[in-house]
């Protein structure tokens, strides 16, 4: 499929999806004739996976390293022993961290929902404005 509709499934821009190809995160898996980006179904995975750690905060460079541990446990040719073992705890590092990472937003989420009730009541004691 071409970038437009690529974007459209993952929710994110030309601009961004470009982006990710310039630092090698996303690379298309094919050129067209005309020389348009062709991305498969595991290139959008990848966005997506990409899409899911940008709110968490994790880097560039660590997007880069769970997607190449993924990679490497998904391969043709996966590794075994200790690499494997290696990889699956790399990708266990990246899933603790994403669950703090939740749980700290949870906080965030927890004292702005309070900061708006904090709003709410006070509004509600000058009554209605005139525009309402």
């Amino acid at each position: 499929m071409q970038i437009g509709e690529v974007a459209s499934r993952t929710e994110l821009s030309l601009r961004t999806i470009r982006h990710y190809e310039d630092t090698g995160l996303v690379i298309p898996s094919a050129r067209s004739q005309g020389g348009f980006r062709l991305y498969t179904e595991a290139d959008v995975a990848r966005l997506m996976v990409i899409r899911r750690m940008k709110p968490l905060g994790f880097t560039l460079d660590q997007m880069r390293d769970l997607l190449d541990a993924t990679g490497r446990l998904d391969a043709a040719d996966p590794a075994e022993g200790a690499e494997r073992q290696e990889l699956v705890s790399r990708v266990r590092e990246y899933e603790q961290a994403a669950v703090l990472k939740i749980d700290e937003l949870r906080v965030q989420l927890a004292r702005a929902e309070d900061f708006v009730s904090t709003l709410r009541t006070r509004l509600d004691q000058d009554g209605p404005t005139s525009g309402s």
